[in-house]
């Protein structure tokens, strides 16, 4: 017997067309309320594939809202396609629970969509996904497609979309090619650890390059935070992978809060404006200057500075305080 609670139903007439040929694979818990948000951005669309994972309860508290989230996924499911479930019995944790079911996916498929529970998805996120899916299947350049914006209404580029190091993950879409490096991450780390040059290579920026190697650092030597995601930021950045980012926002996290893992406490979404008609971009090459924006305003990186110099101002009026006194 399996580990897990794993099943595969056919739901709907198979004699109807199916109107969305990307699997999806949808990775739940304990949050019935955001899931079923999600589940009502899927339904319009209707995947023909559609895998749904859910990690099961750390305590017999939260056992409830598991087992209402896992009711609420076969009871909404009404249109036709494969549906597939890996249900786990105990709590896997972020990292495993996540990761593992991904995996699980890309067993099964050659390249697909990764939803969480609490990333809703604007229509047009869908056929985006698939172009670009069927465009870059074969370009190992391009590691990932991402439905997430953070510049703030600035349009990169001259396409739909603009090529970053940045691999959002609040609702994106890949390839088996490229997950099935995401076991390489240990050893990835321990080479970028030891090699200043090849810090120096993923990051010009040094303020960025100890931002990140400083994550890194407490991720592998103390497990904290449990994430995939900075595990995969690094297997993507370390071999140089570019992710497709929209020049307008496709995807909005609607899970901040105080029951959320990582995402506590509150926080303004980004609404999501649509990509109507993709235009691709005339050369496959990083913007640096949205990287730049998206490093200082989505991941503080200027508040790190601001910090810096006024940590400087403060040095070098207390070094000529001192002077003043000496003489």
């Amino acid at each position: 017997m399996s580990r897990w609670n794993e099943g595969q139903q056919v739901w709907g007439t198979w004699g109807v067309q199916m109107s969305f040929d990307v699997p999806v694979l949808l990775l739940t818990w304990r949050r019935p309320d955001t899931t079923r948000q999600v589940l009502e951005a899927l339904r319009p669309v209707a995947p023909s594939k559609l895998y749904v994972a859910s990690d099961g309860p750390r305590n017999e508290a939260e056992a409830e809202d598991v087992q209402a989230t896992r009711d609420l996924i076969t009871e909404f499911i009404d249109w036709p396609c494969l549906l597939k479930t890996r249900f786990h019995p105990v709590n896997q944790g972020c990292q495993l629970g996540v990761s593992s079911a991904i995996t699980w996916f890309f067993e099964q498929e050659e390249a697909g969509i990764v939803l969480e529970d609490d990333c809703v998805p604007h229509p047009d996120f869908f056929p985006y996904c698939r172009e670009l899916l069927e465009r870059y299947r074969h370009d190992t350049r391009i590691w990932c497609i991402s439905g997430d914006n953070y510049q703030d209404g600035c349009w990169r580029g001259d396409g739909s979309y603009y090529f970053s190091r940045y691999n959002h993950c609040w609702g994106w879409a890949t390839w088996k090619r490229c997950w099935s490096q995401y076991p390489t991450h240990q050893q990835l780390w321990e080479e970028v650890k030891a090699s200043p040059s090849f810090q120096q290579s993923m990051f010009e920026d040094p303020l960025e390059r100890q931002y990140w190697i400083t994550i890194w650092e407490k991720l592998f030597s103390t497990g904290i935070p449990d994430s995939w995601a900075y595990r995969w930021s690094l297997v993507c950045m370390a071999n140089s992978g570019l992710t497709a980012l929209p020049n307008q926002n496709l995807v909005t996290n609607i899970g901040f809060g105080d029951d959320a893992t990582h995402t506590t406490g509150l926080a303004t979404a980004v609404e999501t404006r649509g990509l109507p008609a993709i235009q691709h971009p005339k050369v496959i090459c990083r913007d640096a200057g949205a990287d730049a924006y998206a490093f200082n305003s989505h991941f503080g990186g200027a508040q790190l500075r601001n910090r810096r110099l006024q940590l400087r101002n403060r040095l070098s009026s207390w070094k000529r305080h001192l002077l003043q006194r000496l003489v």
